[in-house]
C-alpha cells in the first residue's frame, strides 16, 4: 500500500479529484479559452459553459492554508469590500446618505428572496451580520472613543456585550435538534464537521410511530374489542403516514419538521435562519432568543454613547433625525452615517425578536404558523403579527416554561411500562 504524501500550503485536491497548485489557477481551463475564443470570434457558447467555467472558478478560489490550500466560499467576500465603501460613501453628503441607506435594505431584502426562492444556501448574510459588528465597533473605537466623551467603563461595558453576544450566537449555530436519516449518516450541511446524532428514529420514545403504537396497545390492553383496536390502528397509521417525510425517510417527531435549504429534518422545527446559516429548533432556540435580545441591548447602547458624543445636549430620539453640524466634518458624518446603519439594522432585528416572543407566548413555530395560514386552520391575532394554531396554546406561563425547558432530557417509558 504506497501512502500518499501530505500536501503543503499551496496544493490541493480539486473537485474532479485531480492533484493541483494554487500558482496553476490560470490554466488548463477549457471552457475559459474556449468562452474567450467564442467571445473574440462573435459566435455563441454551448449549453452548460458558463455553469461550468463558475464551477471552476469557485473551486479555484482558494488561500494556502496547513496541509493544502482552503477553499474560500465566494459569497462572504461582498460584505467585506461594499459595506465600508458604501457607508464611506454616503458620510459624504446626506443627500448621499439617504439613498444608500434606504437602498441598503432592499438590495438585501432582494438577495434573500432570490436565495430563498432557488432553495439555496449562502454566508453572505452571516458574512454581513459579523462583519457589520466588527467594522461599527472599529468605527466607534476610531472616531468616537478619542473625543473624550466615552469613559473607560462604557467601553468595558459595550465590548463585554459584544463578547458575550458572540458567545451565544457560537451556542445558537450549534445542533438544532437534527434528526439522522434513515437512508445515510451523511453529515448536515448547517453543521459543517459536526456529526448528525446518532439515533434510531423509528425507535425512538419521543416519535409519532412510538407514540401511536403505544397508544394503540395500551387501547389493546384496556379494551379487547375488534373495532376498535382496527380503528385505532387506522388513526395510527394514518397520523404516521402524514408525518413521514420521504426525503429523509423516517417518521418526524410531533413539531418536527424538514428544511429544504439544509435538507434534513429538525425537532421543533422553527424556521431556517439566514443571518446564522443555520435552522433554529429545539436545542438551539433558547439560544437564538438570547443572542437576539443581547445584540438589541448592545446596539440600543452603542448608539445611545455615539449619539451623546456627536451631538452634544440632546435627546437621543430627536438627535437622531436632527443634528446640526454632522456634516461639518468627515468624522462626525462617518460616526452619524454608522449610527443610522446601526438603527436599521436593530429596526430589523427587533421586529425579528418581537415576532419570536409573540409566537413563544402563543406556543407556535414559525413553520406552524405558515402551514395554518396555507390550510386556513389558524387565526390571526394582534393586528396579523401573530398566528395562533389552538392546538399547543394552553397559556402565557405554560408556554414560556414549556420553551425555558426545551431540549431537557424527557423520561423514557420501558417496554413493560407500554405493554
Amino acid at each position: 500500500m504506497v501512502m500518499e504524501e501530505p500536501l503543503c500550503c499551496c496544493p490541493y485536491i480539486d473537485r474532479t479529484g485531480g492533484k493541483n497548485h494554487l500558482v496553476a489557477c490560470c490554466c488548463d481551463c477549457e471552457d475559459l479559452d474556449e468562452g474567450c475564443e467564442r467571445w473574440l470570434t462573435c459566435r455563441s457558447l454551448p449549453p452548460g459553459t458558463l455553469e461550468r467555467i463558475a464551477d471552476t472558478i469557485l473551486d479555484r478560489f482558494r488561500i494556502p492554508w496547513l496541509k493544502g490550500a482552503i477553499k474560500i466560499n465566494i459569497t462572504l467576500l461582498p460584505p467585506l469590500v461594499l459595506l465600508p465603501v458604501f457607508l464611506h460613501v454616503a458620510a459624504l453628503h446626506f443627500l448621499l446618505a439617504f439613498v444608500i441607506l434606504t437602498s441598503l435594505p432592499v438590495v438585501v431584502l432582494w438577495y434573500y428572496y432570490l436565495t430563498h426562492r432557488r432553495k439555496g444556501r449562502t454566508l453572505f448574510f452571516l458574512s454581513l451580520g459579523l462583519f457589520s459588528l466588527g467594522y461599527m465597533y472599529y468605527v466607534f473605537l476610531r472616531e468616537v472613543v478619542p473625543r473624550g466623551h466615552v469613559g473607560y467603563t462604557q467601553v468595558v461595558i459595550l465590548t463585554c456585550g459584544l463578547i458575550l453576544m458572540l458567545m451565544v450566537l457560537s451556542q445558537a449555530k450549534r445542533d438544532p435538534g437534527y434528526l439522522a436519516s434513515q437512508m445515510s449518516n451523511d453529515k448536515s450541511p448547517c453543521q459543517g464537521s459536526n456529526g448528525l446524532p446518532n439515533r434510531k428514529v423509528l425507535g425512538s420514545a419521543n416519535g409519532l410511530h412510538g407514540a401511536a403504537v403505544s397508544d394503540i396497545a395500551s387501547c389493546h390492553a384496556k379494551n379487547d374489542d375488534a373495532k376498535g383496536y382496527s380503528r385505532m390502528l387506522a388513526e395510527g397509521l394514518d397520523r404516521a403516514k402524514e408525518d413521514w417525510c420521504t426525503k429523509c425517510q423516517l417518521i418526524r417527531p410531533p413539531r418536527a419538521g424538514h428544511c429544504r435549504l439544509c435538507g434534513i429534518c429538525v425537532r421543533r422545527l422553527d424556521h431556517h435562519c439566514v443571518w446564522i446559516n443555520s435552522c433554529v429548533g429545539e436545542r438551539n432556540h433558547r439560544a437564538f432568543i438570547l443572542a437576539l435580545s443581547l445584540f438589541l441591548l448592545t446596539s440600543i447602547y452603542g448608539i445611545t454613547l455615539t449619539l451623546d458624543t456627536i451631538c452634544r445636549g440632546q435627546n437621543m430620539f430627536i438627535a437622531l433625525f436632527y443634528c446640526p453640524g454632522t456634516y461639518a466634518d468627515y468624522s462626525s458624518a462617518l460616526s452619524f452615517t454608522c449610527v443610522w446603519y446601526c438603527a436599521i439594522v436593530t429596526a430589523g432585528m427587533g421586529y425579528i425578536l418581537l415576532i419570536q416572543l409573540l409566537n413563544i407566548s402563543y406556543n407556535v413555530t414559525e413553520r406552524e404558523a405558515r402551514l395554518a395560514l396555507r390550510e386556513d386552520t389558524g387565526r390571526r391575532l394582534l393586528g396579523g403579527i401573530v398566528v395562533d394554531t389552538g392546538k399547543y396554546n394552553r397559556g402565557f406561563l405554560y408556554n414560556w416554561g414549556q420553551f425555558l425547558t426545551l431540549g431537557s432530557p424527557t423520561p423514557q417509558r420501558s417496554a413493560e411500562d407500554i405493554v
